[in-house]
């Protein structure tokens, strides 16, 4: 995982549709962080420091609370349907050595047997670690797989420190033989056959 950063925040105390709409116009983002506990603390942070931050999942930031520094881990946000816009973002206090459950994507590397397809049954896997270790992605090498096999989320292979939350019987990837096509010329109910039956000779009356 790559090195916190730092975001500058400021508390507030309004609230509102209306309140929100004018932080958002000032390129600002309304955020609340919570956990250990405590109660929900409100916040304004940056708008462009914060997207360019969250663009990976599971973003641990080191939030400068008017000169009280805090570390939180991004778990939540909330975007605008149409327009590449943060509305809000939920932060979550974390410790250093603290151990906190995160969604990680699923990669799929390499290829199945060339008689096979595979297909991902879940593109994100539960895991316990390291709040600032957390794995971008877990990693899942299909070389040598074919029809009939799977990949269980216990088969997983995870980086040192990092455990398994998903059920162990989760089923990841599916490896299968492909589906016959339908071909039309085939099921045309022999339209363009020749029927069967003697052949009458031209000389015959």
């Amino acid at each position: 995982m790559a090195d916190t950063i730092r975001i500058p925040a400021t508390t507030r105390s309004d609230f509102g549709k209306g309140y929100a709409r004018r932080i958002r116009n000032n390129n600002q983002i309304p955020a609340v962080v919570y956990g250990h506990g405590a109660e929900p603390q409100h916040v304004v942070i940056p708008g462009h420091e914060t997207m360019l931050a969250v663009r990976h999942s599971n973003a641990v930031l080191e939030l400068d609370v008017e000169g009280s520094t805090q570390l939180v881990m991004v778990k939540d946000i909330q975007r605008h349907a149409t327009r590449p816009e943060i509305l809000h973002v939920d932060l979550l206090a974390v410790r250093r050595g603290e151990k906190v459950e995160v969604e990680i994507p699923v990669h799929v590397i390499g290829e199945v047997d060339p008689t096979a397809v595979h297909n991902v049954e879940e593109n994100t896997l539960t895991v316990e670690a390291d709040a600032l270790n957390v794995p971008d992605a877990v990693t899942i090498n299909l070389d040598g797989h074919g029809a009939g096999d799977h990949v269980y989320a216990a088969d997983v292979r995870l980086p040192e420190g990092v455990s398994m939350v998903s059920d162990p019987e989760l089923l990841v990837i599916n490896v299968s033989e492909p589906q016959a096509q339908d071909l039309g010329e085939d099921s045309a109910g022999g339209e363009n056959e020749t029927p069967e039956g003697d052949v009458v000779p031209e000389n015959e009356a």
